[in-house]
């Protein structure tokens, strides 16, 4: 489900119309999150940890209504509920797109991921379609082989994207803390550095 936002008393309504006018709307930071006790509840639990810090990164982006906000034929609406659009990859090291439907339990999440899984390993191309498509995501990425400290992404300017886009990079050792990247790329009419702050902090409670 979605509700109009009234732009005439949103009080971004400005922010909106100044941004929304640029060739490149999307703005990007990137920080790096203790995942120490992530990494050892996942293991205790038996589960992937991409799965693990995926759920809990998909619950955060719904905590911060910025993250649930997308523009729709020049309106904009706020979802009840986002999910993942998550690049999977493939033994021939192909990638290809997949929906990944957000689940109240982690259980859940990682069941419906791991279908998910399966569909693109049995299958060939991106496998863009229209529910991979859907606006009601986060576009998500991992990039396990490199610690980066910032990342950009490709995009078409003439395609109407408000997605925002979240992307993980490899586990590091800081002393006897373990700690992971994490890129967040937002529209700025939708949302700004705070947002992406409330993020970032949302994400280091759940993962501990």
């Amino acid at each position: 489900m979605k509700h109009l936002i009234d732009l005439k008393t949103w009080p971004r309504r400005e922010h909106f119309a100044f941004f929304s006018a640029f060739e490149e709307p999307f703005f990007g930071l990137t920080a790096n999150v203790d995942c120490t006790a992530a990494q050892a509840e996942a293991k205790r639990l038996g589960v992937s940890f991409f799965l693990y810090y995926l759920y809990h990164a998909l619950e955060a982006a719904n905590e911060v209504e910025a993250f649930r906000y997308r523009i729709e034929n020049g309106q904009v609406y706020c979802y009840d509920r986002i999910h993942a659009s998550a690049t999977l990859g493939r033994a021939d090291h192909t990638f290809a797109f997949s929906f990944i439907e957000q689940h109240d339990t982690l259980a859940g999440f990682i069941a419906a991921a791991e279908a998910e899984i399966a569909a693109v390993q049995a299958s060939t191309g991106l496998r863009l379609t229209a529910t991979t498509g859907r606006p009601d995501v986060v576009h998500c990425s991992a990039l396990p082989w490199v610690r980066f400290t910032a990342l950009s992404h490709a995009r078409s300017f003439s395609h109407p994207d408000s997605c925002p886009k979240i992307s993980f990079g490899q586990v590091f050792e800081d002393g006897a803390t373990r700690r992971m990247p994490v890129s967040v790329n937002l529209h700025h009419g939708l949302g700004d550095g705070y947002h992406a702050g409330l993020f970032l902090a949302a994400l280091q409670r759940r993962l501990g």
